[in-house]
């Protein structure tokens, strides 16, 4: 309890340090606007709040106001002091103060006085909320659609880019001539429009993609239906919901009610979301699943650690938005899963934010429960919020992993638990791992800081990545184990594990550190009496084995060493150590040539590449060099989908080049259809990587080629000549040019030819375009167009 009565309040800021604050009186203060208490911060336990003897005007709004900010505010004392003039005490108990242009008769005047009969009038006409069902049960429509049916909560839970339904009783029937209504959706302490967390949905006839709006769907009496559609990028978290209405009576906005709160998460069903999985079974796994398993011991001593997630447990949702608030980053970045994951790595341990988990390794676990205790993530996160963020005492990697995987699964990022066996520790951005020798090759403990662990565990998580290079998104990884820090802070991630595999450092967030940690060579130094230092020894393929996670739809253990780096010796993963280390502290360890005269360039053989037929691009190499040169390319081939993820690699190969001096070689590479066939998505994207070494001079050669798959087009003929109001028939022909037959409502054969008429009337003058496209699920993208000039009836 806090009395801060008769004081000359300034400032409120101090209310951070008091989660636990339940009553607060400002008495007799001079809090004379409602802008001042916007200072007032989300205080989750208060429930009492006496504003008493405030010259507060805005009385009417205030309550609402404040109830948004403070969930469990149950009770509110408002008794402004307002001054009043000579002329309204003389009419008071006689007549109402006038406003300036009123003009009184005796009707107004009654109408002014008589409030019983000026308020049935008003109820006859406007128009208000009456109720607002969200059709939230777990049975209901909306959370089986949108998968949140397990979710144990009374609220309404939804994800973005999705429509939803809900239910609005009104005080009349609603009036689509006169009346208007639109939803007000709020989210954090300081709402705005320009942020994305004030949203206005507007009532419009038809519904688009990626916006917000709302249509009416069923009109019923005083009832009225609404579907809600909202952007596949919009903010998550805890919205607070009012619905304003307008008619000729005026306006009104329906009572602010916690219960109506709506939920928003990330939608991995969504094809614009930046989450978005297009496989079923890995959505069920990586979002849906609440029970794990984490990998501990050693590489040739698997243990299996079950682990209950627990993301759809009561209090776990509400607990994972607690835990962004306290990370005191603007709600407005929670709709970018790269930021939501970067702050959520940081806030589930603690030594710089109080975050959920205390990490301790000492194995003193008096005080609190012993990391090997916890089996699930579900009583973890519900003290952390019953406490009001007051971190739980004990986690390692294992724990801080799992209640990661439930937090990033709770708010609806695809999600893993990822262990490392052999995994390094880099302690000084060296990207190797360093052990240093005297004279007599004993260890200095003093200079060896880097460490291998038995095992460590981390996260893996699914989203696009448009702030990396094209081909880097797919899964990133995030570590919350606290470390090193990252930016002034204890996190890791996200780091692209493609970039990983590749030895692309340079490229955000944290990737040398991670690369550290799968694929570092050991390095045995010597340090010589007068400080030098000079490598003795490289171990390569010590670190980073059998790289585990549990496997989809079963219970089998997962090998994906193979996504985070190329086969221990093979030239491309040398290639992508020694391409690391030049970006390392210690980058003269490896022989790097100074030579640059071998060029690549990939060009298109004669058209672009068709769907359904073979791929064929020239490769031409040159040396510029008056010597001999000879290396091996190493060509890979991968379906990507448009926002740049890595889906599959379709085919892999070698070619052995020996060019004599200033020689020019061009050779014709082909990817057959039946390669790449079965692994299309949307737009068809495929990406050939080349890397290999010049074996005279070491020159590293790397170069990518990005290119598209051609859809067929569709033919459109116009029979007869377009007039409005006239009925017009277009022939439409197309060719499969797939050695299958599509599946339609009429088969296509293979390399067969469809031909259709279609009638249509023109509604409107001058030139126009017809637009007609072809879709099913072996191709996707086909389109055609025809340019018409429509006369006048």
């Amino acid at each position: 309890v806090l009395e801060v009565d008769d004081n000359a309040i300034e400032s409120l800021e101090g209310l951070y340090q008091l989660p636990k604050l339940q009553e607060l009186s400002l008495k007799n203060n001079q809090i004379s606007k409602l802008k001042a208490l916007e200072t007032l911060p989300t205080c989750p336990a208060l429930t009492r709040l006496d504003l008493r003897g405030n010259p507060i005007h805005q009385t009417a709004n205030i309550k609402s106001e404040l109830c948004q900010l403070m969930p469990k505010l149950s009770s509110l004392s408002l008794m402004p002091v307002e001054s009043v003039s000579l002329r309204e005490r003389s009419a008071i108990g006689r007549f109402p103060a006038e406003k300036p242009g009123t003009k009184w008769s005796c009707s107004t005047w009654f109408q002014q006085c008589c409030l019983c009969c000026c308020r049935q009038s008003a109820s006859r006409t406007a128009l208000r909320v009456s109720s607002v069902d969200l059709i939230k049960s777990s049975t209901d429509q909306n959370r089986r659609e949108h998968h949140t049916d397990r979710y144990r909560s009374e609220n309404l839970i939804i994800r973005r880019g999705q429509p939803f339904q809900m239910l609005l009783e009104l005080s009349r029937p609603f009036n689509p001539k006169t009346d208007k209504l639109h939803l007000d959706l709020k989210l954090g302490r300081f709402p705005e429009v320009s942020k994305g967390t004030h949203v206005i949905v507007p009532l419009v006839e038809d519904l688009q993609e990626n916006c917000w709006e709302a249509k009416i769907i069923e009109l019923n009496d005083k009832s009225i239906q609404l579907s809600v559609c909202s952007l596949p990028n919009a903010v998550i978290g805890r919205y607070r919901l009012s619905v304003v209405t307008s008619s000729p009576a005026g306006d009104a906005i329906s009572a602010y009610n916690p219960v109506n709160d709506i939920y928003m998460l990330f939608n991995p069903w969504c094809k614009d979301d930046s989450v978005y999985l297009d496989n079923e079974e890995e959505r069920k796994e990586y979002v849906l699943n609440d029970m794990g398993i984490i990998y501990c011991g050693t590489d040739s001593q698997i243990e299996e650690r079950p682990w209950h997630f627990g993301q759809f447990d009561k209090d776990i949702l509400p607990a994972c938005l607690f835990l962004l608030e306290c990370s005191r980053a603007p709600p407005s970045g929670w709709g970018d899963p790269v930021n939501v994951v970067r702050l959520l790595s940081a806030m589930i341990n603690t030594p710089d934010d109080n975050g959920v988990l205390m990490g301790d390794w000492s194995g003193m676990y008096e005080d609190g429960t012993a990391p090997t205790f916890w089996s699930g993530s579900s009583e973890i996160l519900r003290q952390y919020l019953k406490s009001g963020g007051i971190p739980v005492r004990y986690g390692q990697c294992w724990v801080f992993s799992g209640v990661t995987t439930s937090v990033l699964r709770c708010l609806g990022i695809p999600a893993r638990s990822v262990t490392n066996f052999n995994s390094a520790h880099d302690t000084d951005a060296s990207l190797t791992t360093d052990v240093y020798l005297d004279d007599k090759y004993e260890l200095i403990e003093d200079l060896t800081h880097d460490a291998i662990w038995n095992f460590h565990v981390w996260n893996d998580c699914w989203m696009a990545r448009p702030d990396l290079p094209a081909g880097m998104g797919g899964w990133q990884v995030i570590d919350a184990t606290p470390q090193e820090t990252s930016q002034g802070a204890f996190r890791c991630g996200p780091a692209s594990v493609t970039a990983v595999r590749n030895g692309l450092v340079f490229l955000k967030h944290d990737t040398p550190f991670v690369f550290a940690e799968v694929n570092s060579d050991k390095v045995y130094w010597q340090v010589a009496s007068n400080g030098e230092c000079l490598p003795v020894n490289i171990e390569k393929n010590e670190v980073g084995i059998n790289i585990s996670t549990k496997a989809v739809g079963s219970d089998a253990r997962q090998d994906i060493t193979h996504l985070y780096k190329h086969p221990e010796d093979s030239e491309e993963e040398r290639i992508a150590v020694e391409t690391a280390c030049q970006f390392g502290s210690k980058r003269g360890i490896y022989e790097v040539s100074s030579a640059n005269d071998v060029y690549i360039e990939i060009k298109m053989n004669g058209e672009e590449p068709k769907l359904g037929a073979d791929v064929k691009l020239d490769i031409t190499v040159k040396n510029t060099s008056s010597e001999q040169r000879t290396f091996t390319l190493t060509g890979q081939v991968a379906v990507m989908y448009y926002t740049g993820v890595y889906k599959a690699t379709v085919m892999k190969s070698q070619m052995p080049f020996e060019l004599n001096p200033n020689q020019v070689d061009t050779v014709l590479w082909c990817l057959p259809h039946d390669r790449y066939k079965a692994h299309l998505v949307d737009q068809a994207m495929l990406m050939l990587t080349l890397t290999g070494r010049v074996t005279q001079t070491k020159q590293v050669l790397a170069t990518q080629f990005r290119f598209r798959l051609c859809s067929p087009d569709l033919l459109i003929k116009i029979d007869g000549d377009a007039v409005v109001g006239e009925e017009l028939k277009a022939i439409i022909s197309f060719r499969n040019p797939l050695n299958y037959t599509l599946k339609k409502v009429n088969n296509i054969q293979s390399m067969a030819t469809m031909t259709l008429t279609e009638s249509f009337t023109p509604v409107e003058s001058g030139p126009q375009k017809l637009l007609v496209s072809l879709d099913c699920h072996q191709l996707h993208g086909v389109y055609g167009a025809a340019n018409i000039t429509v006369q006048a009836a």
